[in-house]
């Protein structure tokens, strides 16, 4: 059954643009929020499964963007001391898969800084990296552009066999793209959770000296995934920039790290499917009730409905209604296999 729902909503996300008519509007805020969505998911590798929260994980998400839109553009850099770099334009789904792989660099570097210690100290050195980062993205105008921002991002065109070449310009497209992606995020998450690495993650968030005990390299684990949170990080950051087609150093605001630990924390940190089910609810939350009433009341809205789904689902909304349908959300595999003397 836990198979199925899964399954179930992705059927539906599947058939939902043609339920809303190809509105433009409603498709814009689709994929804004399934973009933000995958960032909630990496996020929840982290902060769900080894209890680690990244305050700056929206580092990660514009370095993908940045990356990913230099890559497509091309830049011509002076490094100084007689060093210039000049690189021409590349496909933009190049872009995509070097932002993937820039955004799991960083996350390697913050998780071999920062997880020999852990606790508060990860948290403080993710919130300085993300400022260092936005900080460099707003001053290094020759690159970046700065506060003038990098436009004129090309969209994502893929070759597909025997229909040729796709250019994703339109809502339609880029919402299946986005889709896509968010699925197969999905799917290594599941993959990953499901077997030993999850089991190990979860072994060091409930009890650190049992699974340091049992042989679980808690660095190692821990930088590994740091490293594919990051990587899904730069890939949503890669699609918001080919999406948008413009990008500035306001894509490293603090607080759409906060909209994403939202998303995980209200719809169930830990659970695969809390960040999907979070990402919907408070990602469409501001579209449903921008309509109806003012800025300021939407944020109070907002806030009163968050405080009262942690009120009533302490745990989230999918273990809640787990709880009330008297099943454990996925995943259930054991967290440690260990000698039970030795668990006792």
């Amino acid at each position: 059954m836990n198979r199925l729902l899964p399954l179930a909503l992705l059927a539906g996300l599947v058939a939902l643009p043609l339920g809303l008519g190809a509105s433009p509007y409603l498709l814009n805020a689709l994929v804004v929020t399934g973009i933000l969505t995958i960032g909630a998911m990496s996020l929840n590798l982290l902060l769900g499964f080894t209890g680690q929260l990244s305050l700056g994980h929206i580092a990660f998400f514009g370095i993908g963007a940045y990356v990913s839109a230099l890559t497509s553009l091309g830049f011509d850099v002076d490094l100084g001391f007689g060093i210039r770099v000049v690189h021409e334009p590349w496909p933009a789904v190049v872009g995509l898969l070097l932002a993937t792989a820039a955004a799991g660099a960083c996350g390697y570097l913050i998780g071999r800084l920062s997880f020999r210690v852990r606790g508060a100290y990860f948290v403080i050195v993710t919130i300085s990296f993300a400022e260092v980062v936005r900080l460099v993205a707003l001053n290094w105008v020759e690159l970046t552009q700065g506060p003038l921002a990098l436009t004129n991002i090309p969209a994502i065109t893929l070759g597909l066999p025997g229909l040729g070449m796709w250019t994703l310009k339109t809502k339609l497209q880029n919402y299946y793209l986005v889709l896509a992606v968010g699925t197969l995020c999905y799917a290594v998450i599941a993959r990953l959770v499901g077997g030993r690495f999850g089991r190990a993650m979860r072994g060091l968030k409930e009890n650190e000296p049992l699974a340091l005990s049992v042989g679980i390299n808690a660095t190692r684990t821990l930088t590994v995934a740091a490293v594919i949170s990051a990587a899904m990080a730069g890939a949503a950051g890669s699609l918001y920039a080919h999406y948008l087609r413009i990008i500035d150093p306001d894509v490293f605001l603090f607080a759409t790290t906060v909209s994403m630990v939202i998303m995980v924390v209200a719809g169930g940190k830990g659970t695969l499917m809390g960040p999907v089910v979070g990402g919907l609810i408070f990602g469409l939350l501001p579209v449903a009730l921008r309509p109806v009433m003012a800025p300021e009341a939407q944020w109070i809205v907002y806030g009163l409905v968050l405080i009262v789904i942690l009120f009533v689902m302490p745990r989230g909304i999918v273990p809640g209604l787990a709880a009330l349908l008297g099943r454990r959300p996925a995943p259930a595999a054991p967290v440690l296999e260990a000698n039970p003397a030795v668990q006792r």
